[in-house]
């Protein structure tokens, strides 16, 4: 959730944090602050609550210059409302030194107690403080900012990314992770720390992952990572795969509007390298061995948020394909229900960050019983991929909106390329499925550029339902679950009630909703492909429609069924049953989109919400 920047090197601190933070703006934070050395060889603060521009016209208000070492922090409120003063970065040390922190610190009340006791008044609500507090308090007695960070760590209980700086030791930053990200750029005679790359990457492209339990240490020229015992760590760096211009609008309203037509490129960049000769390997399925994959005889799939719902479609296909027993279940319920797993179960963890906190638990969870564990992720060398014994990257590039769009359909294709290779793999998909599989997945992105197209469609739609204040969602089969997603984000981004069904559920209560102009979205199988569930679905629009629904049916081209008895139909390109949700889903994105925008909402940080939701 709350972004973190640390930079030391010779140029503009304060706009090096600036900047930072700005690329971050879309973790979802509601203040912000950075802390440098001044020119004068003293420790500067500036904070405020609210968007990171408040905290710009501060420093237009109270410039400081500095060049050198500075931290920076957008916070999303835990211990504490979002007040200036809650704000971080947090002193100790008689304002010597300066701490930000992302995450949550369990025992916060014990060592509240510890500091009020050795006479230090605090002037927050935060867990943050105290260990700043605390931190002071150890580099009085040791001197050493390091040594000093490193005994007060050790003793914090939930889940942290800490950064420090100290007055008497310009020129360097100390970094702690615990169950929360955090990663360093390399520069030329400059380094950064970010909670994401994003962070830093309109200076570098070359990063390190920080591991769990470690300590890093950087300066202009040096970056050293420890253990929390103090042993050296060895660290591999990797090239992040996407440039700053990734993650700037482009020209686009919106970063949801820009992300919702790269996603054409999200299907095509996450199949490119998976296909050979007609058929499906992934590489780093192949690592983990044929026979490992053949003994598996069942596979849960975790996953929060919009992820769960991307498991659910690849639910259907893996089983389809591979058949081996499919169940997904939400990651912060999966762990507290004490799961039955055995060495012959697959755990697929779906995460666009690899940093979703619910998600890597129960990952760790799975790992700590033995069994095998997969991610799906979009974010190069995140925790959860890095944990699982193997990853499936998206290659989605940067996703910045926090309402997912292009992850959510990457996610789906990653999964769908998941079951190719295990039905191959197991021998449960003929070769002719194989290539029918493959020929849909090499004519995907030019219809989900068809989809993207109907924007303008759904805007004046949008525009005519500006006041409602409820819509339901129906799909069955795949799209019961991009009904749910539907739903989501109207939820997340216009802030009004919505609810997914399965279709087939409507008459066992929620028919009871259906009042005169109720608007329903209907998803609609196509009825070449899949003639039975076809049927239902129009029957389901009869049994709405007669009790005065407003019905915009969802359907393939050419599919007239429909039209006697909707009032709105969006068509969309033929593809196969299995294939429909990656172009269902869109036009369900752009409607979320514009009736926000016709709202007057903020598409792109809906509030209460974070992109990357790294505590549990």
């Amino acid at each position: 959730m709350c972004g973190i920047v640390g930079y030391v090197g010779p140029n503009d601190t304060v706009e090096a944090l600036l900047n930072g933070l700005r690329r971050l703006e879309y973790r979802g934070y509601d203040s912000a602050g950075i802390a440098v050395i001044d020119e004068t060889g003293g420790l500067s603060v500036r904070k405020r609550s609210g968007k990171l521009a408040r905290l710009e016209e501060l420093l237009a208000d109270s410039p400081v210059t500095a060049r050198g070492t500075g931290i920076g922090h957008t916070r999303w409120a835990t211990h504490g409302g979002p007040t200036d003063v809650n704000a971080h970065p947090h002193l100790g040390d008689g304002g010597k030194l300066a701490l930000i922190h992302n995450g949550i610190v369990e025992n916060f009340a014990e060592l509240r107690g510890e500091v009020e006791a050795a006479g230090i008044e605090l002037l927050s609500e935060t867990d943050t403080e105290v260990v700043a507090a605390l931190v002071g308090l150890e580099v009085a007695k040791t001197g050493d900012l390091e040594e000093a960070f490193r005994n007060v760590v050790t003793r914090l209980h939930g889940t942290f990314t800490l950064l420090a700086m100290h007055r008497d030791e310009p020129g360097k930053i100390v970094a702690a992770r615990h169950h929360s990200p955090l990663v360093v750029g390399l520069g030329e005679g400059e380094n950064f720390l970010g909670s994401d790359v994003a962070a830093f990457v309109s200076s570098t492209r070359r990063a390190v992952a920080v591991d769990e339990d470690n300590i890093a240490v950087i300066t202009p020229d040096q970056v050293r990572i420890t253990d929390f015992a103090g042993n050296e760590v060895e660290f591999a760096e990797f090239e992040v795969e996407w440039d700053a211009d990734a993650a700037d609008k482009g020209g686009w309203s919106s970063f949801m509007a820009k992300e919702i037509n790269e996603q054409p490129d999200a299907v095509a960049n996450t199949v490119r390298g998976r296909v050979h000769d007609g058929i499906v390997v992934i590489p780093e399925l192949e690592a983990l061995g044929d026979e490992r994959l053949q003994n598996v005889d069942r596979i849960v799939i975790i996953a929060c948020g919009t992820a769960s719902y991307a498991g659910q479609v690849g639910a259907y296909a893996i089983e389809q394909w591979a058949r081996i027993p499919v169940e997904v279940q939400l990651s912060h319920e999966f762990r507290y229900r004490d799961p039955v797993l055995t060495d012959r179960t697959m755990v697929i963890s779906v995460s666009q960050s690899g940093e979703t906190m619910d998600t890597l638990m129960a990952v760790k969870y799975a790992i700590e019983h033995g069994v095998t564990t997969v991610s799906v992720c979009n974010t190069q060398s995140a925790t959860i991929p890095r944990e699982s014994d193997a990853a499936v990257y998206t290659h989605a590039g940067p996703e910045v909106a926090v309402a997912s769009t292009k992850a959510f359909i990457a996610q789906i294709t990653a999964l769908y390329l998941i079951g190719l290779h295990l039905g191959r793999v197991r021998g449960t998909i003929s070769a002719e499925a194989q290539a029918e599989a493959v020929e849909q997945f090499e004519e995907l992105p030019e219809k989900v550029r068809e989809a993207v197209d109907t924007h303008d469609q759904i805007a004046q739609l949008a525009h005519w339902m500006a006041d409602t204040r409820s819509v339901l969602f129906l799909g069955r089969h795949v799209g019961y679950p991009v009904a749910l997603e539907g739903a989501l984000k109207l939820k997340e981004i216009a802030y009004i009630h919505a609810e997914g069904f399965a279709a087939g559920e409507l008459k066992h209560g929620p028919i009871a909703l259906i009042d005169h102009g109720q608007p329903v979205f209907v998803l609609v199988p196509s009825p070449r492909t899949a003639p039975l569930m076809h049927s239902k679905v129009v029957s389901n629009i009869q049994e709405i429609r007669a009790r005065g629904a407003r019905v915009i049916a969802v359907v393939e081209k050419g599919d007239t069924s429909v039209l006697p008895y909707a009032d709105d139909v969006i068509r969309l390109p033929l593809a196969d049953a299995l294939f429909e949700p990656l172009l269902q889903v869109v036009p369900l994105q752009w409607f979320a989109l514009e009736l926000s925008t016709v709202k007057g909402l903020d598409v792109d940080q809906p509030r209460n919400l974070a992109k990357s939701v790294t505590v549990e």
